[in-house]
Formats: C-alpha cells, structure tokens, sequence
C-alpha cells in the first residue's frame, strides 16, 4: 500500500503542474486567397466587424474589389485607401469588407529582438525563421510577428483596382493607387509568415506578407513591397 501511495504522489503533482501551465494560442486564420485575387475574384470573404471585439487583434488584407489595405494593430483599425498616386486616406472604424484577410490574437508578445541590418525581404525572411525558432515557435506553422523601429527605406503601396480591370499582375497590383518610398522613418509592421501559405497569403517568392504604418503621425498605412533596415526590432508571439 505505501508504494502505490508514492506511485500517487508524482502523477498527481504532474496533473496539477499541468492544469496550471497556461496555453498561448496566436494560430493564424485567414479568409480569401491571393491565387482567387489574382484570378479575379474580388469579392468579399469577410467583414472586418466580424473579428472587430476578439482581444489582441492583429491583421492585414486586402479590402473587396481591391479598393484599399487593411492594417490592425491590437484592436485598432488602419485602413488605408487611394485616391491618386501620391493621396492615402485612412479610416480608423472596421465598416469594410475584405477580399483577403490575415488575422491573429497575441495577448503578449516578446521583448524587443535586434535584428541585424537586412536589404531585402529575403534577408530579414531568414532572420525571423532564425529567431522563431530560438523562441520556441514551431516555424513549419505560420505566425505572426511585429518589426518596429526607424527603417532606412521601406516601399509600399494602397492598391486601388481600377473596376473592370481583368488583367492582374503584381506590377499592376503595385502601381494602380497611391506608391512611393518612405525614408528614416519610424515605422511598425504586422507580418506573418508561413511556409505552407504561398499565393494563398503569402507571395510566390517569399513565406511573409507584411503591412505598416507610420507611427509618428498616422498619414500613411499600407503594403510593404520592400524593406531595409539596420535598426529594427523584432516582437513575436512569447511562449510562457
């Protein structure tokens, strides 16, 4: 009887270790599919007031009909449309319908990671997967992260579809709204990044999508085409 007493004794403390341990859920949902985009399926796949009360939201896309970008960043909405090449309007309310969206729920994330100085996507591609897995993220499923900080240069585009357009292409995509370069300054970025998600919500070339916005006075929100940086930080879902 005492041995089966001391057999006892460690399962129960195993159990209870267990029903304390908290889980972290920041699984990636997503409705529409770049490949639908591409093949010009425009319509809506989801409204943004659908997800507008779940807790630490974080999510980009691409409005219906390509008329703007979606941008959120823990519950508070940038949505992003153009009305010429150089004229971005943002709306802050989650009145939109979306055609692609990305979303997630981080209720924490990690300190501030350095990121060395990258010059291309591919680069700071390598370096989130690098630090992902030194955090305990399982990077053979996707995740979203955050970069913050003042970039050296960022390329983005608010796609504005012209109606009747059935002609896509990426090049096209990027230059039918408002375009440029933003240069020294500070920006956050909502990424995510998947290796299993290529033309669905990530590009053919790349296992990230991301999109910005500017932090010091809002006027600007939108895709990121191109990115290079030598004093970002990176934030990524922590795992308790």
């Amino acid at each position: 009887m005492n041995n089966l007493k001391l057999l006892f004794i460690p399962v129960l403390l195993m159990l209870y270790g267990c029903k304390d341990e908290k889980s972290v859920d920041y699984s990636v949902l997503h409705t529409g599919a770049l490949i639908n985009l591409m093949s010009g399926n425009l319509e809506a796949t989801a409204s943004l007031d659908s997800i507008q009360d779940l807790p630490y939201l974080y999510a980009l896309g691409a409005l219906e009909n390509l008329k703007g970008e979606i941008q959120i960043f823990n519950g508070k909405s940038y949505v992003s449309k153009a009305f010429d090449k150089d004229s971005v309007l943002l709306e802050r309310d989650f009145n939109h319908k979306a055609a692609l969206l990305v979303y997630a729920q981080v209720e924490e994330w990690t300190n501030s990671i350095m990121l060395e100085q990258f010059s291309d996507l591919k680069s700071i591609e390598q370096q989130i997967e690098k630090q992902a897995s030194l955090h305990g993220i399982d990077t053979n499923q996707p995740f979203p992260f955050l970069i913050r900080g003042e970039v050296d240069q960022v390329n983005w585009h608010v796609i504005n579809w012209k109606d009747g357009d059935k002609e896509h292409n990426h090049k096209k995509h990027q230059e039918s709204g408002a375009y440029g370069i933003i240069e020294n300054q500070e920006i956050e970025i909502i990424g995510f990044y998947s290796t299993k998600h290529k033309a669905v919500f990530t590009h053919h070339t790349t296992f990230l999508h991301m999109h910005f916005k500017e932090v010091n006075d809002h006027m600007i929100a939108g895709h990121v085409d191109d990115l290079k940086a030598s004093k970002a930080t990176l934030y990524i879902p922590k795992i308790r």
